[in-house]
Order: C-alpha cells, then sequence, then structure tokens
C-alpha cells in the first residue's frame, strides 16, 4: 500500500498531527494508499515557505528560458512514466485506463505548451502625448494557492501548476483528497528536476481546514480554484480579507443542441460522449441534451440504444467504456437525484441505479442513465448532478433553444449540432457560455482558453489567457525630457 506525504519546502513530511486518510480504488471500495492528512498548521507552513521563495526571488528572477527549461524535463519525466502513472490514475480515479491515458498526454502537452510561451516575445509600447516611452510588462502574482479538484487528478495539476510556475510564482497546492496518488507522483518528479525548495509546496487535507487556511492566509497572493460553484462562492468570500486576485472554474449544466439538419450518428456519438466520458464527472458535461421536435423520437431511439451498450466496468479492463464514480458518498448523491428526477415526474428512458451485478458490487457503478419528459424547473434539468445522468429537452424552433439553452444559472460550455454553418454560428453566439462546439463535444485544447459565463466562474485557464491570470500588468513609463515639470511656479 502507498504512504503518501507532503512536499513542504523541498522535504516529504507527514502532518504535524501525524493524522492520515485513507484512499481508496472506487472500482472495488479497497484502500490502495494512506495519505498525510493535513491541518491549519500545515497549510501555513507551506504558504510560509512559499513566500520566503518568491520573496527572494530564487524562481522569479531566473530567466524565463531557464523556468522553461524545467517545465520541459516534468514533461519528459510524466511522459516517461505515462504508463505507470495512467494505471494509478485509473484506480484512484474508476476511470477506464485510456481516458487516464488521455489525461497524462495531454498534461505532457501542457508542460510543454506553457514552457515554449513563456519565452516567447511579451509586453506592449504605446505612443502617448509627452516626450514618454510608456511601456507594460507582466510580472508574477506572487504567492499562488492552488486548488484541485477530484475528477482530473493529474491534468488539473498541469493545467495549474504549468502556468503558474512559468510565469514565475511560487505555490501552495491542495489536491483533492480523494484523489491524491498521481499529484504526489507529480510532485515527486518537482523534486527530481531540481525545482528550488519552496517553489513549489503540495499540503493535503480537508477542505475546511487547509483550503480554508488558504483562502484566508494573507501570505497568499492569489486562488485558483476548480470545484463547485457553492465551495467558489465561499473562497470568494474568504479571499477578500487582502483582495487576493482570484480564478474559479466552476459547475456546469451545459446544453448540447441538436437541430434536425444534423450529421445524425456524429450528433449521436457526441451526445454519448459529452455526458458518459468519466461517468458524466466532467464539469463541461452535454448533460442536457436539446432535441427539435421532428428528430426526437428517432434520436433518443438511437442514443438509448447505444447507452445501454456501454461497458461499464474497473478501469483497468481493457473493454470497459464507462468506469466507477469517485467514491460511494458521490454515487449516493447521484443516486438520489436520480430518484428525485423519479419523484419530479420525469421518464427513465434507460438506467438509474446502481450496478452490482458481474463482480460489481464492491464497486460505485451507476448505469448510464437518460430521463425524458423533463420541464425546465425540475432539480435534474437546473442543478449539477456530475455523474452518469443525461436530461433530455425538446424544441420547436432556434428561438425556443436559445431560450433553453441559456435558462440555467451556469455558464460553462455548450455544443451545436447542424450542417447549416450560418445557423449554428447563430445559436452558439446567442449562448452564453464560455467554452463552445461546432459539430463536436467535450473537445480541450491547451491553446485556447478555458473557462465560463455566470455562476460558471471567473478568469480562464489555458492558452495566453491562462497565463496572464498567474500575472500582474505593470505600467512603467519613462521621461525621455528630464527637466522640471515648474507646476508650482517657483
Amino acid at each position: 500500500m502507498l504512504k503518501l506525504q507532503m512536499f513542504i519546502n523541498g522535504e516529504w513530511l507527514d502532518s504535524f498531527s501525524k493524522e492520515t486518510d485513507d484512499v481508496i480504488n472506487p472500482a472495488n471500495g479497497k484502500i490502495i494508499a494512506e495519505v498525510a492528512k493535513g491541518n491549519e498548521e500545515d497549510a501555513r507552513t507551506a504558504i510560509d515557505s512559499a513566500r520566503k521563495a518568491f520573496d527572494s526571488g530564487i524562481w522569479s528572477d531566473l530567466p524565463a528560458a531557464e523556468r522553461a527549461s524545467y517545465l520541459f524535463k516534468i514533461a519528459d519525466k510524466i511522459e516517461e512514466n505515462a504508463s505507470r502513472l495512467s494505471k494509478l490514475e485509473s484506480a484512484n480515479t474508476g476511470k477506464p485506463f485510456r481516458e487516464s491515458e488521455y489525461d497524462i498526454a495531454d498534461a505532457v502537452d501542457c508542460f510543454r505548451y506553457h514552457a515554449g510561451l513563456i519565452t516567447k516575445p511579451d509586453g506592449q509600447t504605446y505612443p502617448v502625448s509627452d516626450p514618454v516611452q510608456a511601456m507594460v510588462v507582466r510580472e508574477p502574482v506572487g504567492v499562488c494557492g492552488l486548488i484541485a479538484p477530484w475528477n482530473f487528478p493529474l491534468l488539473t495539476g498541469a493545467w495549474k501548476l504549468a502556468p503558474a510556475l512559468a510565469a514565475g510564482n511560487t505555490v501552495v497546492y491542495k489536491p483533492s483528497g480523494v484523489t491524491p496518488i498521481t499529484t504526489v507522483k507529480l510532485f515527486e518528479i518537482i523534486e527530481e528536476v531540481g525545482i528550488p525548495s519552496g517553489v513549489a509546496n503540495l499540503v493535503m487535507g480537508d477542505g475546511a481546514t487547509v483550503g480554508n487556511e488558504i483562502a484566508e492566509n494573507d501570505k497568499v497572493d492569489m486562488i485558483s480554484f476548480t470545484g463547485s460553484t457553492t465551495t467558489g462562492r465561499s473562497i470568494m468570500k474568504k479571499a477578500s480579507g487582502n483582495i487576493k486576485n482570484i480564478s474559479l472554474e466552476l459547475g456546469g449544466k451545459s446544453p448540447n443542441i441538436v437541430f434536425a439538419d444534423a450529421d445524425f450518428e456524429t450528433a449521436v456519438d457526441y451526445a454519448l460522449f459529452g455526458i458518459f466520458m468519466n461517468a458524466g464527472q466532467v464539469c463541461n458535461a452535454g448533460s442536457r441534451l436539446l432535441l427539435e421536435e421532428s428528430i426526437h423520437e428517432k434520436f433518443l431511439d438511437r442514443l438509448v440504444k447505444k447507452a445501454k451498450e456501454i461497458r461499464v466496468g474497473p478501469g483497468d479492463q481493457t473493454s470497459t467504456e464507462m468506469g466507477a464514480l469517485v467514491s460511494k458518498s458521490h454515487m449516493e448523491k447521484v443516486l438520489k437525484y436520480i430518484q428525485t428526477g423519479i419523484e419530479e415526474g420525469a421518464t427513465l428512458a434507460c438506467g438509474g441505479r446502481r450496478i452490482t451485478e458481474n463482480g460489481l458490487e464492491k464497486g460505485y457503478f451507476i448505469e448510464p442513465t437518460i430521463f425524458i419528459d423533463t420541464k425546465p424547473n425540475m432539480k435534474i434539468v437546473q442543478e449539477e448532478i456530475f455523474g452518469p445522468v443525461l436530461v433530455v429537452q425538446k424544441f420547436k424552433d432556434e428561438a425556443e433553444a436559445i431560450l433553453l439553452a441559456n435558462d440555467t444559472s451556469y455558464g460553462l460550455a455548450a455544443g451545436v449540432f447542424s450542417q447549416d454553418g450560418a445557423k449554428a454560428l447563430r445559436v452558439i453566439k446567442k449562448i452564453r457560455a464560455g467554452i463552445t462546439w461546432v459539430n463536436a463535444y467535450n473537445l480541450a485544447y491547451n491553446e485556447a482558453p478555458w473557462g465560463g459565463y455566470k455562476q460558471s466562474g471567473i478568469g480562464r485557464g489555458l492558452g495566453t489567457f491562462g497565463l496572464e491570470e498567474f500575472t500582474e500588468a505593470k505600467q512603467i513609463n519613462i521621461n525621455l525630457e528630464v527637466e522640471p515639470t515648474n507646476w508650482f511656479g517657483n
């Protein structure tokens, strides 16, 4: 069994309290690791370490090319250990091995992308009216508290750590206690490549203790959080004490709109991929399927048939197409939502129950589930379920599709399927969402910004936008005619 410690100021440490938590394989309920459980004291120690390292300039003063060289080395090490990391990721999260392989490969690309980006030309100059050279440069924010979710452990680590470190910040990273294994392995790599002590710190523990300390501590200059909207709202309040910079990637209830003129098989395929990839435990999941009335019955028949054929099982089995939910408590939460949908009057077209056959009785598996006969005000339509549960809605025309699509408090993602390019673009431009696709769904790229509108978050990750989140803009004005202003005459 793995024994996982925290990494603070270049050392691997147990928590001050010596408490630990068990880490469970959700496919079989077995304990696979023991992780140090930190508290406020551990978080403060990590923050002090990051503060001292930043103020010393040991990292921020390095040339960009030298910081980039460390990130390239991290990417190379992740790639060298990709198979092992993928297996650990699947064992800890329950996701199929093929999904973990993709996540690890994307993490490699993320570090390489930001390593390359940080050495490219940056800054601006302005032709102002006075004899002054005005310019703007980008500088690191300082100490960044990075708080990650449990659904994409290593990949989220890359999405946050790569830009933060590339920009010259120091970090305190808190992974989810449910899925910490590959994050610990990532920090082993960070240690191996020789990033200076105190630059990157890893602290584990509950959000109510460690997370709150990171959010509230005045020595932290920025918070980057990925998780639920409820927790994001709480972090915003706690971070207000010293007016921290804040970046939030929060929940979603994203619409996937299919018009009658869509390529039928492509739309069906992406509707499945949009909701059942990672068992629906994806912030941008296409959890609301909006179908034009004329294709509603035909599309549902095909969709339900294919959903029933999805092979559910342990992530380490090559035949598995959808894995377990991440924990028993989360499985019970999703099952409660399914029961709520039934009580609200929606109809189950397929799924809806925990799977306990074929050796899966000890795991946290739920059937791919599709609800029809839904109404816009139902909880299952309005609230993020974060599981393999799809709700289907019908629309008559473009106007109704747009109205339904925007009818939640979220605005993270959206998809439109149509072979009429002008119509697809008209609809996409009317949808209040930050990540959108036409004739595709669930595609993500390190080069493009990631984030949402409304209660789906603040700021953007990835791309040049994501790097700028971890910097401050400084205005510099150089007087080219050095002489008194005589403003006060005498």
